[in-house]
């Protein structure tokens, strides 16, 4: 008898220090999405989200591809990829602590809008990005046709969207749309890097900071100046705020706790 499948075999986790670590681990598929795998990835945000001492979440694929987006014979039998945080677990309403997506081989469909739900993406230079889904007339509704044209000249994003065409690493990096490029093979490691540079950081205060960042693309500027106080607050009234400033009256590094 076969096994069932669970949302923790399609997306692993593990904790390293305070970095949660998220794999895509469905290489037999070049890790597409179907339902379970969205359960999967909605748990691992819920627990980002619900720990304190998690401060930064890394998403990697276990094999030489990133994510070939959506099962397409899922979806063809009826299947979904929608959970509470919308597609692919993640996509609509991602973790509210840092993302950094570490990206090899293809990104492409819900994988390259999954780099795009999360904060900083870092890839190798064996990377291709794209938004193939006019090929097979689907439309990329994961966040694709949105926050792409935030992150890259309009015209160029229009490109992408209505050819279908994949782009590689060098070229979504000259346009900003990645924040570093490595050597094949190297992208996790490099990921890992950038978190362990924010750990120093006041964990509630750069969880605030990215929050706001994140919601004030739905704000006009009157409205920015009364939301944002509203996420700060849990941060400046967090115990890592106080043990901020007494660190730093006492000459010593902080002790975060995430709360």
């Amino acid at each position: 008898m076969t096994a069932e499948v669970t949302p923790s075999d399609r997306i692993k986790t593990e904790r390293n220090g305070h970095i949660l670590v998220i794999t895509i681990d469905r290489p037999e598929a070049r890790n597409a999405f179907d339902h379970i795998s969205s359960q999967g990835m909605q748990e691992a945000m819920d627990l980002l989200d619900n720990t304190d001492e998690l401060f930064i979440g890394i998403i990697r694929s276990s094999s030489e591809h990133f994510c070939a987006g959506a099962d397409l014979k899922a979806a063809a039998k009826g299947g979904t990829r929608s959970t509470e945080r919308g597609g692919f677990g993640i996509l609509k309403r991602p973790s509210r602590k840092p993302l950094i997506a570490a990206v090899e081989g293809y990104a492409v469909g819900g994988g390259f809008e999954m780099c795009l739900a999360c904060d900083i993406i870092i890839a190798s230079e064996t990377a291709k990005f794209g938004l193939p889904e006019v090929r097979h007339n689907v439309v990329a509704i994961g966040g694709g046709l949105f926050r792409l044209p935030k992150r890259m000249p309009h015209h160029l994003a229009m490109e992408m969207a209505l050819t279908g065409e994949f782009r590689d690493a060098d070229y979504m990096y000259k346009w900003g749309v990645i924040n570093q490029l490595t050597d094949a093979g190297k992208a996790f490691e490099a990921a890992l890097a950038f978190a362990e540079k924010m750990l120093p950081n006041g964990p509630t205060a750069v969880a605030a900071s990215k929050e706001i960042i994140f919601q004030s693309t739905e704000w006009n500027e009157k409205e920015a100046w009364a939301k944002q106080m509203d996420i700060a607050n849990i941060a400046l009234k967090s115990e890592d705020r106080t043990e901020g400033l007494k660190a730093f009256a006492e000459r010593r590094k902080p002790i975060w706790k995430g709360r």
